[in-house]
């Protein structure tokens, strides 16, 4: 099997080995016919699941259009659904985010946006630190007049393990701009995110 480097100096093997390892710590067989591929298929999750430390999510803002014949109004993108993992557990995160944007003179196609959250939420993450990062990130290269950011999500770290608390989940927001300072545009954009979505 070949070493497969990554980015940070640690090859596949490696990783594969420190998997054998917690298999043997939990009280497993390594070598039992049913756990004999689980180091592998757990790297390979871990570099989807990570892929966002491959990705700059600016990168994905940098192309605009400017022929929106003057739109300035409120942009929302709700209901974007994310994956993530907790920092202090290595837990999953279960969420969505809703994303808003006062564009000045232009604007960024819809699954730009979506591509945003998902290469912050790809990384081991805090939902706070999560939520800021993606705002900032969209204040930073389109220079819009606001930016909004709501994230709501389930812990794995709370209802798997500790208090063991199922059917809660935490909300955190993140206003800039416009949506900081006037209370009617921040009022604007959590009515477009409470709106009842799509029948599907």
């Amino acid at each position: 099997m070949s070493s497969e480097p990554s980015n940070n100096g640690v090859d596949r093997a490696e990783a594969e080995a420190a998997i054998r390892t917690l298999l043997r710590w939990a009280g497993e067989d390594p070598g039992r016919e049913g756990l004999l591929d689980t180091p592998r298929r757990v790297v390979d999750a871990y570099r989807d699941w990570f892929s966002g430390y491959a990705e700059d999510p600016a990168e994905y803002l940098r192309r605009t259009f400017e022929e929106v014949a003057g739109y300035d109004e409120l942009i929302v993108l709700r209901d974007i659904e994310f994956e993530s993992h907790c920092e202090h557990h290595m837990a999953p995160i279960i969420g969505r985010a809703h994303v808003g944007y006062l564009p000045t003179d232009k604007v960024v196609g819809i699954s730009k946006l979506a591509r945003v959250v998902e290469g912050f939420a790809r990384r081991f993450q805090v939902q706070e630190k999560l939520t800021a990062q993606i705002a900032h990130c969209i204040e930073d290269v389109l220079k819009p007049r606001g930016v909004g950011v709501v994230i709501e999500a389930a812990h794995q770290c709370m209802t798997t393990r500790g208090v063991h608390k199922t059917g809660v989940s935490m909300t955190t927001s993140q206003m800039l701009g416009a949506f900081r300072e006037d209370a009617r545009t921040r009022s604007e954009f959590l009515q477009f995110i409470a709106m009842p979505g799509p029948r599907r």
